[in-house]
């Protein structure tokens, strides 16, 4: 690993060299795409030992053994105007389709928002050099640099708003472990971001294969969708990685811009695992393709009903949410009164400040529901602090230690998750309860002491529950006037 991990150092100390290459998303993104054309061919030496007559959808000349290879190979201007007029234009135009194609398919969907940064042929060929020192036919060495990978991934955090795409692993992990993905179901995140659910995914369901043809069926059981170019570039890179031949099944483009009409029953999954964007809006029009009565330019809320939507009968579903969902009022209120008809959203795990510090300081919740039966009621559980922790950081992330108490008063959804207890830190709500405040489940833990928070996130979010809460009482007073005003009498 510190051999990787000096290659890696090495390659981003290079690049810094570079007058071309700005800041740290963009020496991620430029070293992504050479990973990834690096990956893709090591796979496809596989591929050509274990299959007669493979052919790469990539054409000869443009294939990393070709021209990256050699040490001593295409260096200066003419490497740079290699890949700059030759091997992106290629790439970003090949032929083929999900089906007929899925290779090609994949690597256009890569390079269709890529960009080399590089200005300098000298130094992108230092990297391409050091990067060759990378062996990812050798398992030992392939294993390592997953966990490397990962290391890369987290640097987001602190690549500017480029941190939105990284989900902490413990996160990731808990709640893949909790709604316990089996083999033959399928899986969908619509908001993949850089894979880290995809990829948990993978390794749980992996542990329930014993066979090629079990394999095969988890290689069709992992899908997804990436808005922006970066992360998706990671994300496939990333299932590649971790042993997903043919990653076709992650798309570039917009989840929510598919009207919900246009859903079908094949589309429709057995799980969702996701961490939708909060806090942005979209773009004008999108909201046009869900219902009226729901209809709101909130990213987070959208995904909401979209999760609802998409799930099959008894698909379960395990999302990370703000607090401003849960005690939203307006549209809020309706997505919230359908999600509780329709489903059961059976656990809520509050989560302390911090733990996606510093993309965000925004208390989170992971909201855990199962399509096909309405809710009676809710538990929640207050995930603490470890001793001694004040808040965590990018130093001291959560760990996935610190869910064993959720894991252990967990129970199953089979028998109405009957062997749970209420304790210091668990709780339930009757949805009864829920109705009577307007559907708000921002429900407070019964047996904690109240403490005055003096910090920031904690007062701002205070404050914007206050001004939703003093908004909808002007509203009423403003309809009760305004009916007061029209009677004849």
């Amino acid at each position: 690993m510190s051999n990787l991990s000096s290659v890696i150092k090495s390659i981003q100390d290079v690049m810094r060299q570079d007058s071309g290459v700005d800041g740290d998303a963009q020496r991620i993104s430029q070293l992504t795409w050479l990973l990834f054309l690096k990956v893709f061919d090591a796979l496809e030496e596989e591929l050509e030992l274990t299959r007669d007559h493979y052919q790469s959808p990539i054409p000869e000349s443009m294939r990393w053994r070709n021209w990256a290879q050699d040490a001593e190979g295409m260096t200066g201007d003419v490497l740079l105007s290699f890949v700059n007029n030759e091997l992106f234009g290629t790439l970003k135009s090949l032929s083929g389709d999900a089906r007929r194609n899925p290779r090609g398919y994949v690597v256009r969907g890569v390079f269709e928002d890529a960009y080399n940064y590089m200005k300098s042929g000298h130094l992108l060929r230092q990297v391409i050099n050091k990067l060759n020192a990378i062996n990812f036919n050798r398992q030992a060495e392939r294993h390592q640099f997953n966990d490397l990978y990962e290391k890369i991934l987290k640097d987001l955090q602190s690549a500017g708003n480029a941190g939105e795409f990284y989900t902490p692993r413990a996160v990731t992990q808990f709640m893949v472990d909790m709604v316990n993905p089996r083999l033959g179901e399928k899986v969908l995140d619509p908001a993949t971001g850089t894979g880290g659910f995809l990829v948990c995914a993978i390794e749980h369901l992996r542990q329930q294969v014993h066979n090629t043809e079990q394999e095969a069926t988890l290689q069709i059981s992992i899908t997804g969708v990436e808005k922006k170019q970066l992360p998706h570039m990671l994300c496939v890179t990333n299932l590649m990685l971790h042993g997903i031949e043919v990653p076709s099944l992650i798309q570039h483009g917009n989840t929510l811009a598919r009207p919900l009409r246009e859903v079908t029953q094949a589309d429709r999954v057995d799980v969702v695992l996701t961490n939708p964007p909060f806090g942005g809006v979209e773009e004008p029009g999108i909201e046009q393709g869900f219902p009226a009565d729901v209809r709101t330019k909130e990213t987070a809320d959208l995904f909401l009903v979209l999760i609802k939507h998409i799930l099959k009968t008894h698909g379960r579903a395990a999302l990370v949410l703000p607090d401003g969902t849960l005690f939203g009022e307006g549209v809020k209120t309706r997505i919230k009164e359908q999600l509780l008809q329709e489903c059961n959203l059976h656990t809520i795990v509050r989560l302390p400040n911090g733990v996606f510090a510093p993309y965000t300081g925004i208390k989170t919740n992971l909201l855990f529901f199962t399509k096909g039966t309405p809710t009676k009621e809710v538990w929640y559980y207050e995930h603490p602090y470890p001793a001694g922790v004040k808040t965590y950081n990018k130093t001291k992330p959560i760990r996935i230690e610190e869910f064993d108490a959720e894991k252990a008063w967990w129970g199953t959804e089979a028998d109405g998750f009957a062997a749970r207890q209420e304790n210091e830190r668990a709780w339930k709500v009757s949805i009864d309860q829920i109705k009577a405040t307007n559907y708000n489940l921002d429900q407070k833990n019964p047996h904690a002491v109240d403490v005055v928070s003096h910090d920031p996130a904690q007062l701002l979010a205070d404050y914007s529950r206050l001004q939703a809460e003093a908004q909808a009482l002007r509203d009423e007073l403003r309809n009760i006037l305004a009916k007061s005003l029209s009677s004849p009498y």
